[in-house]
């Protein structure tokens, strides 16, 4: 069996099967007691490789302008959406946290043991749940957390501050809870690799720590290079990127079945093809012979206006090409330019360099997404970063340079929705024009999703003191480190 489907069970493999109180009568002689914690592992990273890679994050990838919707327009106009955050939660999430309960157990912990190392289980199982946490908190702000995944029908929500403490304090103690013992099962992404775990945590808490660089910049800086200096490190190469293999039916690559509904928009073509950015050759499809350009769908159109557009431009290009897009490809979850880039933002506000750091950083991160794509070409490359629109001098402004790696940045977390649309909401950086078409009540692209209707009917309580506190459930409400 390939690597990912031998550990994914469904629940009936993996728990024993009872409904009452009948003694031994209601035990399955086949079945275990405690769900084998490999399964569980590779169950939720199987899931999680789509959510973390933006793969299910099309509202993300619509508003940042990565993506225009071709057929059904609603979400590239704006219209309401009621995103539930139940099926993440009681899915992955639940395995992650479960993964945890089983392995701290003194009863079931000896058992789970022969899975791998009680403590590094339990630490995997953390930078997963973290790093859930963090894309789901950026979506809403304030939400569930301390309480949730623990049975509660009814948790508090949480404020977003205090989330993203949390987080950091998570990604930070498990770095440091791996004891290198007995090699963890079922781990699709690193093979129980536990440096490679570690790069991971520390590489996305780099992301994170530049996230709240506004709100809070002494807690970033302090983030940031503490995760520099953490056992493993972070990324130093292509080769540590988190990489997510898919072997095909049913584990498909995400972007796979999208097909026709949606294509890479004219937002993001037209700036790399208007700078002759390699990668346009394979963040769509179709590329021109010769200057390898691409036909971006123009974005916020109507369905109507979509239909007529894609019907007179036959060449326009799908999300991604080929080679990334199939079932088998591989989808890449963070990767090593994206450290590169964030630690040229971070040494452009003196947080660990200087503005010369800046340039040589943010020129390394273009290089290792250019090679991560497999476009890299020297002399495409030379004339890329000497173009005055991509590389900053000296004499540049400090928001000048600002501009300049933010769109870098917004460039390599493509097609990666839900981290594209977290940058542009903190630096602004591409400027994005709102669809003329918008929906909404704002007519500007949405800073949030408003809160799932079901928690309105399940939770109102919690829902009511989030709304008090953050001023407002609609999709114009800022998150707590979104300012200005």
């Amino acid at each position: 069996m390939n690597k990912l489907a031998k550990y994914i069970m469904t629940p009936l493999m993996i728990l024993g099967v009872g409904c009452s109180d009948f003694g031994d009568i209601d035990k399955n002689p086949n079945g275990a007691e405690t769900p084998l914690t490999s399964a569980l592992l590779s169950n939720g990273l199987a899931a999680f490789g789509n959510f973390a890679a933006g793969g299910g994050s099309f509202g993300g990838g619509l508003y940042a302008q990565y993506f225009s919707e071709t057929q059904y327009t609603d979400n590239s106009i704006y219209a309401p959406q009621d995103l539930n955050w139940a099926g993440e939660m009681q899915g992955r999430m639940m395995d992650f946290q479960n993964i945890i309960n089983i392995n701290s157990d003194p009863a079931t912990a000896p058992t789970a043991a022969l899975q791998g190392s009680n403590a590094d289980q339990i630490a995997i199982a953390r930078i997963l749940k973290a790093y859930s946490f963090s894309v789901l908190t950026d979506r809403y702000g304030d939400m569930p957390y301390f309480e949730a995944l623990k049975g509660n029908s009814t948790p508090a929500f949480d404020a977003q501050e205090d989330i993203y403490t949390d987080i950091f304090k998570e990604l930070d103690e498990a770095v440091n809870q791996f004891d290198d013992g007995a090699p963890v099962k079922g781990d699709l992404l690193y093979g129980g690799d536990i440096t490679a775990w570690q790069k991971f945590a520390n590489s996305h808490r780099l992301i994170l720590a530049l996230r709240v660089s506004k709100v809070n910049p002494t807690l970033g800086a302090a983030q940031f290079n503490d995760a520099l200096n953490s056992p493993g490190g972070v990324f130093t190469s292509n080769a540590d990127n988190a990489v997510m293999e898919y072997p095909g039916p049913p584990y498909n690559n995400p972007w796979f079945p999208i097909g026709a509904d949606q294509g890479i928009s004219a937002t993001m073509a037209n700036f790399l093809n208007a700078n002759a950015d390699e990668r346009r050759r394979v963040f769509g499809n179709n590329p021109a012979a010769g200057n390898g350009n691409i036909v971006g769908v123009p974005y916020g159109l109507t369905r109507e206006q979509a239909i007529a557009f894609t019907a007179a431009n036959p060449t326009w290009s799908l999300i991604l090409d080929e080679p990334y897009r199939s079932q088998t490809s591989p989808q890449f979850i963070l990767t090593y330019a994206d450290v590169l880039l964030a630690r040229a933002e971070a040494a452009l506000l003196g947080w660990a360099g200087t503005a010369a750091d800046a340039n040589e950083l943010m020129h390394a991160g273009i290089r290792a997404s250019w090679e991560q794509w497999g476009v890299f070409n020297q002399a495409a490359y030379d004339t890329y970063i000497t173009d005055t629109d991509i590389t900053f001098s000296d004499a540049d402004p400090a928001a000048v340079k600002a501009e300049k790696i933010g769109r870098q940045r917004w460039i390599t977390f493509y097609p990666n929705g839900a981290q594209g649309w977290a940058e542009w909401r903190r630096t602004g950086f591409p400027a994005l024009t709102p669809s003329v078409n918008a929906a909404n009540n704002s007519k500007q692209i949405p800073t949030r999703y408003p809160y799932p209707s079901v928690e309105y009917t399940y939770n109102q309580a919690g829902v009511d003191a989030a709304v008090a506190r953050m001023g407002g459930d609609t999709d114009s409400q800022r998150v707590w480190w979104d300012v200005d």
